[in-house]
């Protein structure tokens, strides 16, 4: 199984490595996260873990999300996401089992995978990287999105890139490298960005390069 957690994305800050160097890192508040479900391939069809993240007051939830939570006496869980697996490894989890951030160490690699910050409707400079018209006078071409395309068709084909809705999409940034993890605290340090606002729910897996 690939080892995974959810967390939320503190922000970024820095530390020093040993030899007095600045690095840029994302503080994650990761887990701790709770088995909540497990899907059989006789039951469901598929092996997977429910797991869930950062308890929540059960009034908070409808009815059909208290009973799935009271069903296994697990306590209510703001975020449910799957994790799927292979039918060997559910053996090893049991419903309500604690997953804690120490299942990662420094100098691990993890693929983080969140929703990209919201842009709003944009143009195609910043959407898609187009370059601009001339500024000079007399120009009347500046920012526009060019040709659509041939004149024989008479409508514009599917995959143009023109200016529309920017980011709010999943997002998955590999490779990462874990700096720190402090157990104590429920944080974990991975080396640069990760995708997504401060606050911003994340999935933190092991990684598969």
């Amino acid at each position: 199984m690939r080892k995974s957690i959810l967390g939320r994305k503190v922000g970024m800050s820095q530390v020093f490595d040993e030899e007095g160097k600045t690095v840029p890192v994302t503080v994650i508040e990761a887990g701790p996260c709770y088995v909540v479900q497990k899907k059989t391939p006789e039951r469901d069809g598929y092996a997977a873990l429910q797991v869930g993240f950062e308890e929540v007051r059960g009034e908070k939830l409808n009815c059909p999300l208290r009973g799935h939570f009271n069903k296994d006496k697990v306590k209510p869980l703001r975020f449910l996401k799957e994790i799927r697996l292979n039918e060997a490894d559910l053996e090893g989890y049991e419903v309500g089992q604690e997953i804690k951030v120490d299942i990662f160490s420094p100098g691990e690699y993890v693929d983080i995978q969140g929703t990209s910050k919201g842009k709003g409707f944009a143009g195609s400079i910043k959407r898609h990287g187009f370059h601009r018209g001339p500024t000079k006078h007399g120009s009347k071409y500046h920012r526009g999105p060019g040709s659509l395309g041939a004149k024989g068709p008479a409508r514009v084909f599917k995959g143009r890139k023109l200016p529309g809705r920017m980011g709010g999409e999943k997002v998955t940034v590999q490779k990462i490298q874990v700096v720190k993890v402090d157990a104590d605290r429920n944080l974990l340090l991975v080396r640069g960005a990760a995708p997504g606002p401060r606050t911003g729910l994340l999935m933190i897996k092991k990684s598969l390069h």
